[in-house]
């Protein structure tokens, strides 16, 4: 029995799709539809039902899915056991937010290309809910949000969160103290609308029945500290974020009598059974967030 072939019917169950398990493999949709059909023919029983354009297994796909999960999980303790002369290359997707970006994700990179040389990284920067959606669909093999992804066969591992603060510019904003009184007579940036940082900026507002002058959404960090040191007002940005005074010279964390929330992070992942390579990146992520100064 050709294991790649088992390993193509094990990824278009979890993804629901021959699509998206092509996207995972790196194949095309025929490849992948050619596999799971030579498999069918070998076990003499179809394994998946074609009648409607819904995924969806027969009742010896359902049997033969736990199987194929034993298959892979002993093929990986074989090759784990037995050892190789050389680690085979490897393609692994991350997707991560910028507020990870800018704090520790490239020198956390940086030296995994150390350790596991071999890897071959597709990285991605973008939204919490893009990046949700993407681990939900296959597209990404871990992602680093500020929520958790909460789909069928991903497991999620909390990493450190970031402190957050308001943000202005050296030159302009030099008051002591910024009550929240007096932050309602600036313009203010936070980060998309729905996101935690948005939320709690609108509710501190609403809790001290206090209307702020605007509030302006932007998914960018770079954006939103150009915009502070030019002067356009003051955001709330993670402190780690935005640290490096070679990035963002300009601006400074303001002091003030509001104590804002941190930043949740999250590692959302699917484990592979064919291999732990997964596994290794978030704890190696883990490992480095933890010691990160």
């Amino acid at each position: 029995m050709n294991l790649r072939f088992v390993e193509s019917f094990y990824w278009a169950v979890q993804l629901k799709s021959i699509t998206r398990a092509a996207d995972k493999m790196f194949l095309t949709q025929s490849a992948v539809s050619s596999r799971v059909a030579s498999l069918e023919d070998e076990l003499g029983v179809l394994l998946l039902d074609r009648r409607d354009k819904q995924f969806r297994l027969t009742l010896a796909g359902t049997r033969f899915f736990k199987h194929a999960e034993r298959l892979l999980d002993l093929q990986r303790d074989v090759k784990t056991e037995m050892g190789q002369a050389e680690r085979l290359a490897v393609t692994l997707r991350i997707g991560a937010i910028e507020s990870v970006l800018h704090a520790w994700l490239v020198p956390w990179l940086e030296q995994l290309r150390l350790e596991r040389p071999e890897l071959s990284l597709e990285l991605s920067v973008d939204t919490t809910p893009t990046l949700l959606d993407q681990i939900n669909r296959g597209v990404q093999d871990l992602v680093f949000a500020a929520l958790p992804a909460s789909g069928e066969a991903i497991f999620t591992k909390t990493l450190p969160s970031m402190a957050m603060g308001f943000i202005g510019s050296k030159s302009l904003h030099t008051k002591r103290l910024y009550k929240l009184s007096s932050l309602c007579e600036y313009e203010l940036l936070t980060f998309q609308r729905g996101s935690q940082p948005h939320v709690q900026l609108v509710d501190l507002f609403n809790q001290a029945g206090i209307s702020p002058k605007r509030i302006h959404t932007i998914t960018s960090i770079s954006a939103m500290a150009q915009l502070v040191q030019g002067g356009f007002g003051i955001a709330t940005l993670p402190l780690q974020a935005v640290r490096n005074p070679l990035n963002f010279p300009n601006i400074k964390l303001l002091k003030s009598d509001v104590q804002l929330e941190p930043l949740p992070i999250s590692a959302s992942y699917r484990v592979d059974p064919t291999s732990r390579d997964v596994e290794m990146l978030v704890g190696s992520a883990t490992s480095f967030v933890a010691a990160f100064k």
